[in-house]
Protein backbone atom coordinates (compact mmCIF):
# COMPACT_ATOMS: atom_id res chain seq x y z
CA UNK A 1 0.00 0.00 0.00
CA UNK A 2 1.35 3.49 -0.84
CA UNK A 3 2.58 5.65 2.01
CA UNK A 4 -0.20 7.68 3.60
CA UNK A 5 -0.04 10.75 5.80
CA UNK A 6 -2.91 12.27 7.79
CA UNK A 7 -3.62 15.94 7.19
CA UNK A 8 -5.94 18.16 9.16
CA UNK A 9 -9.44 18.09 7.77
CA UNK A 10 -8.80 15.30 5.29
CA UNK A 11 -8.77 11.54 5.08
CA UNK A 12 -5.51 9.60 4.68
CA UNK A 13 -3.90 10.47 1.40
CA UNK A 14 -1.75 8.71 -1.16
CA UNK A 15 1.63 10.29 -1.70
CA UNK A 16 3.08 7.76 -4.12
CA UNK A 17 2.34 5.12 -6.69
CA UNK A 18 2.63 1.48 -5.64
CA UNK A 19 6.31 0.97 -4.86
CA UNK A 20 8.58 -2.06 -5.50
CA UNK A 21 6.24 -3.67 -8.01
CA UNK A 22 8.13 -3.76 -11.33
CA UNK A 23 11.26 -5.62 -12.42
CA UNK A 24 13.62 -4.55 -15.23
CA UNK A 25 11.95 -7.06 -17.55
CA UNK A 26 8.45 -5.77 -16.77
CA UNK A 27 9.51 -2.16 -17.32
CA UNK A 28 11.33 -3.16 -20.49
CA UNK A 29 8.17 -4.87 -21.75
CA UNK A 30 6.13 -1.75 -21.01
CA UNK A 31 8.43 0.57 -22.92
CA UNK A 32 8.95 -1.95 -25.72
CA UNK A 33 5.16 -2.10 -26.06
CA UNK A 34 5.12 1.68 -26.47
CA UNK A 35 7.76 1.31 -29.15
CA UNK A 36 5.56 -1.38 -30.75
CA UNK A 37 8.07 -3.39 -32.86
CA UNK A 38 5.56 -4.89 -35.28
CA UNK A 39 3.69 -1.60 -35.70
CA UNK A 40 6.87 0.21 -36.69
CA UNK A 41 8.01 -2.62 -38.96
CA UNK A 42 4.73 -3.21 -40.75
CA UNK A 43 3.09 0.21 -40.68
CA UNK A 44 5.58 3.04 -40.20
CA UNK A 45 8.27 1.64 -42.53
CA UNK A 46 5.80 1.04 -45.38
CA UNK A 47 3.70 4.17 -44.94
CA UNK A 48 6.74 6.41 -44.41
CA UNK A 49 8.55 4.94 -47.42
CA UNK A 50 5.51 5.47 -49.63
CA UNK A 51 4.79 8.96 -48.27
CA UNK A 52 8.33 10.35 -48.37
CA UNK A 53 9.76 8.34 -51.28
CA UNK A 54 12.89 7.61 -49.19
CA UNK A 55 14.47 4.21 -48.48
CA UNK A 56 17.08 5.07 -45.84
CA UNK A 57 15.08 3.95 -42.82
CA UNK A 58 17.57 1.22 -41.70
CA UNK A 59 20.58 3.55 -41.45
CA UNK A 60 18.42 6.19 -39.77
CA UNK A 61 17.57 3.62 -37.08
CA UNK A 62 21.25 3.10 -36.31
CA UNK A 63 21.84 6.84 -36.00
CA UNK A 64 18.84 7.55 -33.77
CA UNK A 65 19.58 4.56 -31.50
CA UNK A 66 23.16 5.78 -31.02
CA UNK A 67 21.85 9.26 -30.21
CA UNK A 68 19.36 7.82 -27.70
CA UNK A 69 22.10 5.82 -25.99
CA UNK A 70 24.10 9.01 -25.44
CA UNK A 71 21.00 10.97 -24.39
CA UNK A 72 20.14 8.26 -21.86
CA UNK A 73 23.44 8.73 -20.00
CA UNK A 74 22.54 12.16 -18.59
CA UNK A 75 18.82 11.41 -18.54
CA UNK A 76 19.26 8.39 -16.29
CA UNK A 77 21.84 10.18 -14.15
CA UNK A 78 19.27 12.88 -13.43
CA UNK A 79 16.60 10.24 -12.78
CA UNK A 80 18.71 8.86 -9.93
CA UNK A 81 18.32 12.16 -8.09
CA UNK A 82 14.74 13.05 -9.12
CA UNK A 83 12.54 9.94 -8.85
CA UNK A 84 9.36 11.39 -10.31
CA UNK A 85 6.79 9.71 -12.58
CA UNK A 86 6.50 13.07 -14.38
CA UNK A 87 9.90 12.50 -16.04
CA UNK A 88 10.30 15.23 -18.72
CA UNK A 89 8.19 17.60 -16.65
CA UNK A 90 10.16 17.12 -13.44
CA UNK A 91 13.59 17.19 -15.07
CA UNK A 92 12.95 20.35 -17.08
CA UNK A 93 11.44 22.04 -14.01
CA UNK A 94 14.58 21.22 -12.01
CA UNK A 95 17.11 21.88 -14.76
CA UNK A 96 15.70 24.92 -16.57
CA UNK A 97 12.84 26.31 -14.52
CA UNK A 98 9.30 25.76 -13.28
CA UNK A 99 7.58 27.60 -16.14
CA UNK A 100 9.20 25.62 -18.96
CA UNK A 101 8.68 22.52 -16.82
CA UNK A 102 4.91 23.01 -16.82
CA UNK A 103 5.01 23.81 -20.55
CA UNK A 104 6.94 20.60 -21.15
CA UNK A 105 4.41 18.64 -19.08
CA UNK A 106 1.59 19.83 -21.30
CA UNK A 107 3.58 19.03 -24.44
CA UNK A 108 4.34 15.56 -23.05
CA UNK A 109 0.62 14.96 -22.51
CA UNK A 110 -0.09 16.12 -26.08
CA UNK A 111 2.73 13.99 -27.48
CA UNK A 112 1.75 10.79 -25.71
CA UNK A 113 -1.89 11.38 -26.59
CA UNK A 114 -0.89 11.61 -30.25
CA UNK A 115 0.85 8.26 -29.93
CA UNK A 116 -1.96 6.56 -28.04
CA UNK A 117 -4.79 7.89 -30.20
CA UNK A 118 -2.98 7.04 -33.43
CA UNK A 119 -2.89 3.40 -32.29
CA UNK A 120 -6.69 3.28 -32.36
CA UNK A 121 -6.66 4.53 -35.94
CA UNK A 122 -4.30 1.77 -37.04
CA UNK A 123 -6.24 -0.86 -35.08
CA UNK A 124 -9.44 0.14 -36.87
CA UNK A 125 -7.83 0.32 -40.32
CA UNK A 126 -6.19 -3.10 -39.99
CA UNK A 127 -8.82 -5.03 -38.02
CA UNK A 128 -11.77 -3.82 -40.09
CA UNK A 129 -10.91 -5.66 -43.36
CA UNK A 130 -9.77 -8.68 -41.36
CA UNK A 131 -13.11 -8.94 -39.56
CA UNK A 132 -15.00 -8.20 -42.76
CA UNK A 133 -13.33 -11.18 -44.45
CA UNK A 134 -14.18 -13.45 -41.51
CA UNK A 135 -17.75 -12.34 -40.92
CA UNK A 136 -18.80 -11.63 -44.50
CA UNK A 137 -20.17 -8.09 -44.14
CA UNK A 138 -18.48 -4.73 -43.80
CA UNK A 139 -17.25 -3.74 -40.36
CA UNK A 140 -16.58 0.03 -39.99
CA UNK A 141 -13.10 0.84 -38.67
CA UNK A 142 -14.35 2.50 -35.53
CA UNK A 143 -15.98 -0.65 -34.12
CA UNK A 144 -12.72 -2.61 -33.57
CA UNK A 145 -11.12 0.66 -32.46
CA UNK A 146 -13.80 1.06 -29.79
CA UNK A 147 -13.38 -2.55 -28.65
CA UNK A 148 -9.65 -1.89 -28.21
CA UNK A 149 -10.49 1.36 -26.41
CA UNK A 150 -12.70 -0.53 -23.96
CA UNK A 151 -10.01 -3.13 -23.27
CA UNK A 152 -7.41 -0.43 -22.62
CA UNK A 153 -9.89 1.43 -20.39
CA UNK A 154 -10.40 -1.64 -18.18
CA UNK A 155 -6.74 -2.66 -17.94
CA UNK A 156 -5.51 0.92 -17.58
CA UNK A 157 -7.67 1.51 -14.52
CA UNK A 158 -6.24 -1.55 -12.73
CA UNK A 159 -2.96 -1.89 -10.86
CA UNK A 160 0.17 -1.79 -13.05
CA UNK A 161 1.01 -5.44 -12.33
CA UNK A 162 -1.93 -6.72 -14.38
CA UNK A 163 -1.35 -4.54 -17.44
CA UNK A 164 2.38 -5.26 -17.10
CA UNK A 165 1.72 -8.98 -17.49
CA UNK A 166 -0.43 -8.39 -20.56
CA UNK A 167 2.24 -6.15 -22.09
CA UNK A 168 4.99 -8.73 -21.50
CA UNK A 169 3.05 -11.42 -23.33
CA UNK A 170 2.04 -9.25 -26.27
CA UNK A 171 5.40 -7.57 -26.87
CA UNK A 172 7.26 -10.89 -26.67
CA UNK A 173 4.89 -12.43 -29.22
CA UNK A 174 5.14 -9.59 -31.73
CA UNK A 175 8.93 -9.30 -31.42
CA UNK A 176 9.38 -13.02 -32.12
CA UNK A 177 7.08 -12.74 -35.13
CA UNK A 178 9.03 -9.78 -36.56
CA UNK A 179 12.31 -11.68 -36.29
CA UNK A 180 10.90 -14.90 -37.78
CA UNK A 181 9.27 -13.08 -40.71
CA UNK A 182 12.44 -11.08 -41.35
CA UNK A 183 14.55 -14.24 -41.51
CA UNK A 184 12.01 -15.89 -43.82
CA UNK A 185 12.03 -12.89 -46.19
CA UNK A 186 15.85 -12.79 -46.24
CA UNK A 187 15.97 -16.45 -47.31
CA UNK A 188 13.24 -16.02 -49.91
CA UNK A 189 13.72 -16.66 -53.64
CA UNK A 190 15.68 -13.99 -55.49
CA UNK A 191 16.27 -11.87 -52.37
CA UNK A 192 19.05 -9.28 -52.67
CA UNK A 193 20.14 -6.82 -49.98
CA UNK A 194 19.45 -3.19 -50.90
CA UNK A 195 22.71 -1.25 -50.49
CA UNK A 196 21.12 2.20 -50.87
CA UNK A 197 19.15 1.63 -47.67
CA UNK A 198 22.47 1.83 -45.82
CA UNK A 199 23.91 4.80 -47.72
CA UNK A 200 24.67 7.33 -45.02
CA UNK A 201 25.56 9.84 -47.73
CA UNK A 202 21.87 10.03 -48.60
CA UNK A 203 21.04 11.32 -45.14
CA UNK A 204 21.73 15.01 -45.47
CA UNK A 205 19.68 18.19 -45.14
CA UNK A 206 15.94 17.60 -45.56
CA UNK A 207 16.33 13.81 -45.79
CA UNK A 208 18.07 13.60 -42.44
CA UNK A 209 15.43 15.80 -40.80
CA UNK A 210 12.66 13.56 -42.08
CA UNK A 211 14.31 10.36 -40.93
CA UNK A 212 15.25 11.71 -37.52
CA UNK A 213 11.57 12.38 -36.74
CA UNK A 214 10.62 8.97 -38.12
CA UNK A 215 13.33 7.46 -35.94
CA UNK A 216 12.11 9.37 -32.89
CA UNK A 217 8.59 8.14 -33.67
CA UNK A 218 9.83 4.56 -33.93
CA UNK A 219 11.62 4.72 -30.59
CA UNK A 220 8.98 6.81 -28.81
CA UNK A 221 8.47 5.20 -25.45
CA UNK A 222 12.04 4.17 -24.58
CA UNK A 223 12.29 7.23 -22.36
CA UNK A 224 9.29 5.98 -20.36
CA UNK A 225 11.41 3.75 -18.16
CA UNK A 226 11.75 6.62 -15.67
CA UNK A 227 7.97 7.15 -15.72
CA UNK A 228 7.82 3.89 -13.73
CA UNK A 229 10.68 4.83 -11.39
CA UNK A 230 8.40 5.18 -8.36
CA UNK A 231 7.07 1.66 -8.97
CA UNK A 232 10.39 -0.05 -9.79
CA UNK A 233 12.24 -2.55 -7.62
CA UNK A 234 15.85 -1.48 -6.95
CA UNK A 235 15.42 1.51 -9.27
CA UNK A 236 19.14 2.41 -9.38
CA UNK A 237 19.79 -0.81 -11.34
CA UNK A 238 16.39 -1.64 -12.80
CA UNK A 239 15.76 1.58 -14.72
CA UNK A 240 19.15 1.80 -16.54
CA UNK A 241 19.08 -1.92 -17.37
CA UNK A 242 15.56 -1.69 -18.81
CA UNK A 243 16.42 1.42 -20.83
CA UNK A 244 19.68 0.35 -22.43
CA UNK A 245 18.63 -3.23 -23.15
CA UNK A 246 15.37 -2.09 -24.73
CA UNK A 247 17.08 0.47 -26.97
CA UNK A 248 19.68 -2.08 -28.13
CA UNK A 249 17.17 -4.88 -28.70
CA UNK A 250 14.63 -2.76 -30.51
CA UNK A 251 17.33 -1.13 -32.67
CA UNK A 252 18.54 -4.56 -33.80
CA UNK A 253 14.99 -5.72 -34.58
CA UNK A 254 14.17 -2.52 -36.49
CA UNK A 255 17.38 -2.58 -38.46
CA UNK A 256 16.93 -6.16 -39.62
CA UNK A 257 13.21 -5.97 -40.36
CA UNK A 258 13.29 -2.62 -42.19
CA UNK A 259 16.29 -3.60 -44.30
CA UNK A 260 14.78 -6.90 -45.47
CA UNK A 261 11.41 -5.25 -46.09
CA UNK A 262 12.93 -2.51 -48.25
CA UNK A 263 15.26 -4.96 -50.01
CA UNK A 264 12.76 -7.65 -50.96
CA UNK A 265 10.80 -5.73 -53.66
CA UNK A 266 14.01 -4.50 -55.32
CA UNK A 267 13.45 -1.43 -57.51
CA UNK A 268 9.67 -1.66 -56.99
CA UNK A 269 9.78 -0.82 -53.29
CA UNK A 270 8.12 2.62 -53.57
CA UNK A 271 5.27 1.33 -55.76
CA UNK A 272 4.65 -1.69 -53.56
CA UNK A 273 4.82 0.30 -50.33
CA UNK A 274 2.20 2.71 -51.68
CA UNK A 275 -0.06 -0.07 -52.97
CA UNK A 276 0.21 -2.59 -50.14
CA UNK A 277 0.82 -0.38 -47.09
CA UNK A 278 0.93 -2.34 -43.81
CA UNK A 279 0.51 -5.64 -45.68
CA UNK A 280 3.83 -5.25 -47.51
CA UNK A 281 5.90 -6.93 -44.78
CA UNK A 282 3.37 -9.75 -44.41
CA UNK A 283 3.07 -10.29 -48.17
CA UNK A 284 6.83 -10.60 -48.44
CA UNK A 285 6.88 -13.20 -45.67
CA UNK A 286 3.99 -15.07 -47.33
CA UNK A 287 6.19 -15.83 -50.35
CA UNK A 288 8.12 -18.23 -48.10
CA UNK A 289 5.68 -19.05 -45.30
CA UNK A 290 2.42 -19.18 -47.21
CA UNK A 291 -0.67 -16.96 -47.27
CA UNK A 292 -1.48 -17.74 -43.65
CA UNK A 293 1.45 -15.48 -42.72
CA UNK A 294 -0.61 -12.48 -43.79
CA UNK A 295 -3.54 -13.34 -41.52
CA UNK A 296 -1.28 -14.18 -38.58
CA UNK A 297 0.67 -10.98 -39.13
CA UNK A 298 -2.46 -8.85 -39.15
CA UNK A 299 -3.71 -10.46 -35.93
CA UNK A 300 -0.41 -9.87 -34.16
CA UNK A 301 -0.28 -6.34 -35.52
CA UNK A 302 -3.65 -5.58 -33.96
CA UNK A 303 -2.66 -7.10 -30.60
CA UNK A 304 0.64 -5.20 -30.73
CA UNK A 305 -1.19 -1.94 -31.35
CA UNK A 306 -3.47 -2.66 -28.40
CA UNK A 307 -0.36 -3.20 -26.28
CA UNK A 308 1.07 0.12 -27.49
CA UNK A 309 -2.19 1.92 -26.73
CA UNK A 310 -2.18 0.43 -23.22
CA UNK A 311 1.47 1.34 -22.62
CA UNK A 312 0.92 4.95 -23.69
CA UNK A 313 -2.27 5.06 -21.62
CA UNK A 314 -0.24 4.05 -18.57
CA UNK A 315 2.39 6.71 -19.30
CA UNK A 316 -0.21 9.45 -19.81
CA UNK A 317 -2.03 8.59 -16.59
CA UNK A 318 1.22 8.78 -14.63
CA UNK A 319 2.03 12.19 -16.06
CA UNK A 320 -1.49 13.36 -15.24
CA UNK A 321 -1.25 11.83 -11.79
CA UNK A 322 2.05 13.61 -11.13
CA UNK A 323 0.58 16.96 -12.11
CA UNK A 324 -2.55 16.34 -10.04
CA UNK A 325 -0.53 15.20 -7.05
CA UNK A 326 1.33 18.52 -7.04
CA UNK A 327 -1.78 20.61 -7.77
CA UNK A 328 -0.60 21.78 -11.21
CA UNK A 329 -3.67 20.02 -12.61
CA UNK A 330 -6.86 19.47 -10.56
CA UNK A 331 -6.20 17.51 -7.38
CA UNK A 332 -8.68 14.84 -8.37
CA UNK A 333 -6.13 13.52 -10.89
CA UNK A 334 -3.67 12.92 -8.04
CA UNK A 335 -5.86 10.29 -6.39
CA UNK A 336 -4.78 6.64 -6.39
CA UNK A 337 -6.52 3.48 -5.33
CA UNK A 338 -5.34 1.59 -2.25
CA UNK A 339 -3.36 -0.58 -4.67
CA UNK A 340 -1.54 2.45 -6.09
CA UNK A 341 -3.39 2.81 -9.42
CA UNK A 342 -3.98 6.42 -10.64
CA UNK A 343 -7.59 5.65 -11.50
CA UNK A 344 -9.02 9.14 -11.96
CA UNK A 345 -6.24 10.07 -14.36
CA UNK A 346 -6.93 6.83 -16.21
CA UNK A 347 -10.67 7.53 -16.49
CA UNK A 348 -10.00 11.05 -17.79
CA UNK A 349 -7.69 9.68 -20.48
CA UNK A 350 -10.26 7.07 -21.43
CA UNK A 351 -12.92 9.78 -21.86
CA UNK A 352 -10.65 11.89 -24.05
CA UNK A 353 -9.81 8.95 -26.30
CA UNK A 354 -13.51 8.17 -26.72
CA UNK A 355 -14.27 11.76 -27.78
CA UNK A 356 -11.51 11.72 -30.39
CA UNK A 357 -12.69 8.41 -31.85
CA UNK A 358 -16.26 9.70 -32.10
CA UNK A 359 -15.10 12.87 -33.87
CA UNK A 360 -13.05 10.88 -36.40
CA UNK A 361 -15.94 8.49 -37.02
CA UNK A 362 -18.53 11.25 -37.47
CA UNK A 363 -16.29 13.27 -39.80
CA UNK A 364 -15.37 10.09 -41.74
CA UNK A 365 -11.63 10.83 -41.54
CA UNK A 366 -8.99 8.36 -42.75
CA UNK A 367 -7.90 6.34 -39.68
CA UNK A 368 -4.60 5.18 -41.20
CA UNK A 369 -3.24 8.41 -42.67
CA UNK A 370 -5.09 11.19 -40.84
CA UNK A 371 -5.07 9.53 -37.42
CA UNK A 372 -2.22 7.01 -37.34
CA UNK A 373 0.45 8.53 -39.58
CA UNK A 374 -0.24 12.19 -38.88
CA UNK A 375 -0.72 11.49 -35.17
CA UNK A 376 2.43 9.38 -34.79
CA UNK A 377 4.48 11.89 -36.80
CA UNK A 378 3.30 14.81 -34.67
CA UNK A 379 4.09 12.74 -31.59
CA UNK A 380 7.55 12.02 -32.99
CA UNK A 381 8.20 15.73 -33.45
CA UNK A 382 6.96 16.45 -29.93
CA UNK A 383 9.10 13.79 -28.28
CA UNK A 384 12.17 14.94 -30.24
CA UNK A 385 11.69 18.48 -28.90
CA UNK A 386 11.19 17.09 -25.38
CA UNK A 387 14.42 15.09 -25.67
CA UNK A 388 16.20 18.30 -26.63
CA UNK A 389 14.79 20.37 -23.77
CA UNK A 390 15.47 17.58 -21.27
CA UNK A 391 19.06 17.21 -22.45
CA UNK A 392 19.58 20.94 -21.85
CA UNK A 393 18.01 20.59 -18.41
CA UNK A 394 20.46 17.83 -17.48
CA UNK A 395 23.35 20.24 -18.07
CA UNK A 396 21.64 22.95 -16.03
CA UNK A 397 20.83 20.59 -13.17
CA UNK A 398 24.36 19.25 -12.72
CA UNK A 399 25.94 22.66 -13.28
CA UNK A 400 24.55 23.73 -9.91
CA UNK A 401 25.55 20.56 -8.07
CA UNK A 402 27.43 17.52 -9.40
CA UNK A 403 25.53 15.20 -7.00
CA UNK A 404 28.54 12.89 -7.13
CA UNK A 405 28.14 12.08 -10.85
CA UNK A 406 31.27 11.76 -13.00
CA UNK A 407 32.19 14.15 -15.82
CA UNK A 408 30.86 11.87 -18.59
CA UNK A 409 27.41 11.54 -17.05
CA UNK A 410 26.87 15.09 -15.87
CA UNK A 411 28.46 17.06 -18.73
CA UNK A 412 30.18 15.39 -21.69
CA UNK A 413 27.38 13.01 -22.76
CA UNK A 414 24.66 15.66 -22.19
CA UNK A 415 26.66 18.19 -24.25
CA UNK A 416 27.03 15.76 -27.16
CA UNK A 417 23.35 14.84 -26.97
CA UNK A 418 22.20 18.46 -26.70
CA UNK A 419 24.27 19.68 -29.65
CA UNK A 420 23.09 16.82 -31.85
CA UNK A 421 19.46 17.14 -30.78
CA UNK A 422 19.40 20.90 -31.43
CA UNK A 423 20.74 20.31 -34.93
CA UNK A 424 18.35 17.50 -35.85
CA UNK A 425 15.39 19.34 -34.29
CA UNK A 426 16.11 22.28 -36.57
CA UNK A 427 16.28 19.96 -39.57
CA UNK A 428 13.02 18.30 -38.55
CA UNK A 429 11.06 21.52 -38.01
CA UNK A 430 12.24 23.02 -41.31
CA UNK A 431 11.32 19.92 -43.33
CA UNK A 432 7.91 19.00 -42.00
CA UNK A 433 6.17 19.07 -45.38
CA UNK A 434 8.35 16.24 -46.67
CA UNK A 435 7.76 14.34 -43.45
CA UNK A 436 3.97 14.57 -43.67
CA UNK A 437 3.95 14.20 -47.44
CA UNK A 438 2.00 17.45 -48.03
CA UNK A 439 2.56 20.82 -49.70
CA UNK A 440 4.75 23.11 -47.54
CA UNK A 441 2.74 25.31 -45.18
CA UNK A 442 -0.44 23.23 -45.44
CA UNK A 443 -2.35 20.66 -43.40
CA UNK A 444 -0.48 18.84 -40.63
CA UNK A 445 2.83 20.46 -41.61
CA UNK A 446 1.49 23.72 -40.16
CA UNK A 447 -1.09 22.41 -37.66
CA UNK A 448 1.31 20.02 -35.90
CA UNK A 449 4.01 22.49 -34.85
CA UNK A 450 1.45 25.19 -34.07
CA UNK A 451 -0.40 22.79 -31.75
CA UNK A 452 2.84 21.97 -29.94
CA UNK A 453 3.73 25.66 -29.64
CA UNK A 454 0.26 26.61 -28.37
CA UNK A 455 0.22 23.85 -25.78
CA UNK A 456 3.72 24.74 -24.57
CA UNK A 457 2.75 28.41 -24.34
CA UNK A 458 -0.34 27.45 -22.35
CA UNK A 459 1.85 25.73 -19.77
CA UNK A 460 4.23 28.69 -19.68
CA UNK A 461 1.29 31.01 -18.95
CA UNK A 462 -0.30 28.69 -16.39
CA UNK A 463 2.83 28.50 -14.22
CA UNK A 464 2.93 32.22 -13.25
CA UNK A 465 -0.82 32.09 -12.63
CA UNK A 466 -0.09 29.42 -10.02
CA UNK A 467 2.76 31.51 -8.67
CA UNK A 468 0.37 34.39 -8.03
CA UNK A 469 -2.72 32.51 -6.88
CA UNK A 470 -1.21 29.38 -5.28
CA UNK A 471 2.44 30.06 -4.43
CA UNK A 472 2.77 26.87 -2.37
CA UNK A 473 1.83 24.78 -5.42
CA UNK A 474 4.20 26.77 -7.63
CA UNK A 475 7.10 26.11 -5.26
CA UNK A 476 6.35 22.38 -5.37
CA UNK A 477 6.41 22.08 -9.18
CA UNK A 478 8.44 19.04 -10.22
CA UNK A 479 9.10 18.00 -6.61
CA UNK A 480 6.84 14.93 -6.61
CA UNK A 481 6.38 13.32 -3.22
CA UNK A 482 8.69 15.91 -1.64
CA UNK A 483 6.36 18.76 -2.58
CA UNK A 484 4.85 20.36 0.51
CA UNK A 485 1.45 20.29 -1.20
CA UNK A 486 1.54 16.65 -2.25
CA UNK A 487 -1.33 14.42 -1.33
CA UNK A 488 -4.28 16.65 -0.60
CA UNK A 489 -6.66 14.21 -2.30
CA UNK A 490 -8.17 11.19 -0.64
CA UNK A 491 -7.40 7.61 -1.52
CA UNK A 492 -10.07 5.79 -3.50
Amino acid sequence: MPESIPLTGSAPVSTALAADRLSAFEIGAAIASSVAPLTVTAVIVAVATATTGLTGFPIAIILISALLMIFAVGYLAMARHIPNAGAFYAYIAHGIGRQPGVGAAWVALLTYNCFQLCCYGAIGAIASPLLTDWIGFTIPWYLPALIAWLLVAVLGAKEIKLSGLVLMILVAAETVLVVLYSIAIAFGPGFTWNGTALDIGGLSGPTLGVFIVLGATSFAGVEQSVVYIEEARNRLRTIPKATYLTIATIAAVYFLSSWVQISAPGPHILDRAAAEGPDLFFNEAAVVLGQAAVTVGRIFLVTGLIAAALAFHNAITRYTYSLGREGVLPRRFGITTLGGAPRNASLAQTALAFIVLVVYAVLDLDPLVQLFYWGSTTGGLGVLLLYTATSISVIGFFARDTHGENLWRRLLAPLIATGTLLWVSYLAVTNLAALYGVTPGTGPAIVGPIAIAVVFTGGIIWAPVLKTTKPDIYQGIGRGTTSNTTGLATVL
